[in-house]
């Protein structure tokens, strides 16, 4: 059987600024649709792009949960599960990733 991986994640446009919360099964493709403001009108009318939080999943119905449940969130608890990784609200690498 063939192993996939999914990703969770979180973009923003600027710390503490609008978020968006997707699901995935390739992370720079997804990401780089973002930047080109594609896929998404809500991150291209807010200019969110910045990658700044990312799970991975090896199934995608816990991809979908973890997604649906962040997208519940209060905006508060959004930017605290954000900053508990990732605390200056950096743009992540992918390549220094290895995704």
């Amino acid at each position: 059987m063939r192993e996939h991986t999914y990703f969770t994640y979180i973009l923003a446009a600027a710390p503490r600024g609008p978020t968006y919360v997707g699901v995935t099964n390739d992370l720079r493709r997804r990401v780089a649709e973002h930047q080109a403001k594609v896929g998404s009108k809500h991150t291209a009318k807010y200019n969110i792009r910045r990658l700044v939080y990312f799970e991975i999943h090896s199934d995608i119905e816990d991809a979908i949960l973890r997604e649906k449940r962040i997208k519940r969130w209060r905006v508060e608890r959004k930017h605290e599960l954000i900053e508990k990784l990732n605390p200056n609200w950096e743009n992540l690498s992918l390549e220094n990733m290895g995704f």
